[in-house]
């Protein structure tokens, strides 16, 4: 997929996730929202020339990300799409938590989509 195809996917995952969250489903919200995180990811690492088909690469762009920015938010927002990746596996929070996220990811992705 070209580098455009991820940013696309990523924010078709963000509206998605919120059709998911208007319908109750935060498991498949939360599935969305990590998926809005890794595809903006491999957006930033495919332009870069830079390794992303594995969750490890994808971890290691983000630090790559925060050495060319010195934005250390970027940690903290990722964490919290990784907590939506394994909410999806275990169903562990409740709605309003996995929508409390939601504004989080947007702004992941905002800053992401600017690189």
């Amino acid at each position: 997929m070209e580098t455009n195809g991820y940013s696309t996917q990523s924010r078709t995952f963000l509206t998605q996730a919120k059709d998911e969250l208007a319908q109750g489903d935060s498991v498949q919200a939360s599935e969305k929202l990590w998926g809005a995180a890794a595809q903006i990811v491999k957006a930033v690492a495919a332009r870069r020339g830079w390794p992303h088909r594995s969750h490890r690469d994808l971890y290691v762009a983000v630090d790559r990300c925060v050495a060319e920015t010195g934005d250390d938010e970027l940690f903290r927002l990722f964490q919290v799409a990784s907590a939506q990746h394994m909410n999806f596996y275990e169903n562990l929070q409740p709605l309003n938590m996995v929508r409390s996220a939601v504004p989080e990811l947007e702004l992941f992705v905002e800053k992401l989509e600017r690189l």
